[in-house]
């Protein structure tokens, strides 16, 4: 299946991909990090995987949530009637659950489970009991218990089952992972958790406070960060899955399931405009709590509970999805040396205290030791906002973050009345300022350029107006959004980069698809511009690739009209969310700044 084939049902501590088909092919449990007990996403269906579905021809499918939750309902039509997989994942109490409830709808229809258990990563085959009313299996430090509707049997080392549905019935499946060493807890009442999990979701979703157009996807979005969210620490992955291919066949093919603090930023404005201080605010102390310590050692990225180490490594018995080999699981881009997230987390602690989110006693003390250290290397070279895992580089992207983070300091005092060396600061922002202007921008291309001196361009400098760096209307704003419309949007969706020429700069076979925030970034630069008719016609077109249930991925390949990368993206429907509220304004003045931005125009 295509990636747009999939959905996601989760608890806020980890998430499962949903088939079309009726099959959930990748699950980590407990928590989004975890190993997979089904992995045939990366694999196949040996690799684990828990299939629902008509033993006769389908005719139609048909999926939707249901309306303000991540509660799922999958629909199939046969010639013999209709029947609905209903699936969720009950924010735990202890021990995570996945119900599956099979309704009929028309007709009598048959139908057939097949469950195929594989924990660490598709590679551990259980050891199966049945105790009393359940199955349990077993495997190193995981079980897994199944509550069955039906009768079940062993065949070729997998549990299946064949019943029938008739109009009117419901019929019940629940698992749950617990400890091997801990006898599962006792059996819930299935339809009474999954109505439970719909109020739960409805009252969430309720507290958007968004009113403007395009409200059902920004709502949508909305539900997806918080699916995203790891609930004990407030932390939030950048996708649930691992190895989801930037190009098919290809090797760029990483882990996103951990916590980047250049998320911090765009997530935290999204959920405090939108309401949701209380989750914004766990966010918030999830950074401060990840940072703390030598600010020499700040990583890019740290675990859902903030753990520093996440070594990577290749699965060499996952073949990869449609082949796209290696499959690996950990990320060693957490040992980059990133200058923007300096940038990032000051942004996101000023919008957090602007917002009135509680302050936290030792905040700012942290930011200024974290000030200190980026005053001695903000000169240096670095690996960049694409994580380029050869030599580093003076790129300018990153030159402009560090820029913010010391313009959020300056602002913090000024506004806020904190202790701190401003006019050193002061000095230090123009500084910078100026030499971002004379090396980081190209007069012969008439635009900024991915480092200082080079020529190649690069989409996140569309981010340069964003953050209050320069005014939307400077004419060299300007040369940079024409050079990026004329070079990297061959397709309509705007690259990161050349993709003929990114092997030089990352080292990487060429070639991916399109970086679905980058497009939303240019939406937010047309808005800036006053040039909203295009800016919603770009709008519209990157809401179209979502996929039937609202989703999206990290990039877009508009010739194979098809979803790449990992899935689902928190950047991508941050960025949606993001421009949506830019959009809403339209009606405004050109130089409205987006809601990525909270500086006063310089």
């Amino acid at each position: 299946m295509r990636i747009e084939d999939y959905a996601i049902i989760g608890d806020t501590e980890t998430a499962a991909v949903v088939g079309r088909n009726g099959s959930i092919d990748w699950l980590c449990l407990p928590r989004f990090d975890s190993p997979a007990c089904f992995a045939a996403l990366l694999g196949n269906e040996e690799n684990g995987c828990w299939q629902i579905c008509p033993t006769a021809e389908i005719a139609a499918t048909r999926r939707r949530y249901r309306e303000g939750t991540l509660v799922l309902e999958t629909e199939f039509d046969t010639r013999e009637g209709s029947v609905r997989v209903v699936d969720a994942m009950p924010p735990r109490e202890k021990h995570p659950d996945l119900i599956r409830i099979v309704e009929g709808l028309r007709g009598t229809v048959k139908m057939k489970m097949k469950l195929v258990v594989r924990f660490d990563h598709g590679s551990t085959l259980p050891w199966v009991r049945r105790i009393e009313n359940h199955l349990e299996f077993l495997g190193g430090p995981d079980a897994l218990s199944l509550w069955p509707g039906v009768e079940t049997r062993g065949e070729n080392l997998t549990t299946v089952a064949e019943f029938t549905v008739r109009e009117g019935e419901r019929i019940p499946f629940v698992l749950r992972w617990h400890p091997s060493y801990a006898a599962a807890q006792n059996e819930v009442d299935p339809l009474a958790q999954i109505e439970a999990t719909t109020r739960w979701w409805k009252e969430w979703s309720a507290r958007a406070n968004y009113k403007g157009e395009w409200s059902e996807a920004v709502v949508r979005s909305l539900i997806t960060l918080k699916a995203l969210t790891f609930a004990p620490t407030g932390g939030v992955v950048a996708a649930v899955t691992t190895s989801l291919p930037e190009r098919i066949g290809g090797i760029r093919n990483w882990d996103y399931r951990y916590c980047w603090l250049r998320d911090a930023t765009f997530t935290l404005f999204a959920l405090l405009d939108a309401g949701y201080v209380e989750e914004a605010s766990a966010w918030r102390d999830w950074l401060l709590r990840a940072v703390a310590g030598d600010p020499a050692r700040l990583q890019i990225m740290y675990s859902v509970s903030g753990e520093r180490r996440i070594p990577e490594t290749e699965l060499p018995w996952l073949r990869g999805y449609e082949d796209s080999r290696p499959v690996r699981t950990g990320n060693s881009a957490h040992q980059e040396f990133q200058l923007d997230v300096y940038g990032e987390l000051m942004d996101a602690m000023h919008k957090a205290r602007c917002a009135g989110i509680p302050p936290e006693e030792h905040a700012w003390s942290i930011q200024r030791k974290l000030l200190d250290h980026l005053e001695t290397v903000w000169s240096e070279p670095d690996n960049g906002i694409w994580e380029v895992r050869q030599e580093r580089r003076q790129f300018t992207h990153s030159k402009v973050m560090a820029w913010v983070a010391f313009d959020r300091a300056i602002r913090t005092v000024e506004r806020l009345h904190l202790e701190g060396p401003v006019e050193r600061w002061r000095r230090l922002r123009d500084q910078i300022h100026e030499e971002v202007c004379r090396k980081g921008f190209s007069a012969k291309r008439q635009a900024f350029v991915q480092e200082f001196g080079g020529k190649r361009l690069d989409a996140s400098l569309l981010m340069v107006p964003l953050v209050g760096f320069l005014p939307p209307d400077d004419e060299r704003v300007q040369g940079t959004v024409r050079a990026i419309e004329r070079e990297l949007m061959p397709d309509g969706f705007v690259l990161r980069y050349d993709p003929e020429t990114s092997s030089e700069v990352d080292h990487l076979p060429s070639g991916e698809g399109a970086f679905l925030l980058c497009s939303f970034w240019l939406v937010d630069n047309y808005a800036l511009a006053g040039r909203l008719a295009e800016a919603r016609e770009l709008f519209s077109r990157l809401l179209s690739v979502r996929n039937e249930v609202g989703l999206l991925t990290e990039e877009y390949d508009p010739r194979a009209r098809r979803l790449l990368g990992n899935f689902p993206q928190a950047f991508s429907h941050v960025g949606l969310i993001n421009s949506a509220r830019n959009l809403s304004h339209g009606g405004g003045p050109a130089h409205r700044r987006p809601q990525t931005e909270q500086s006063a125009p310089l």
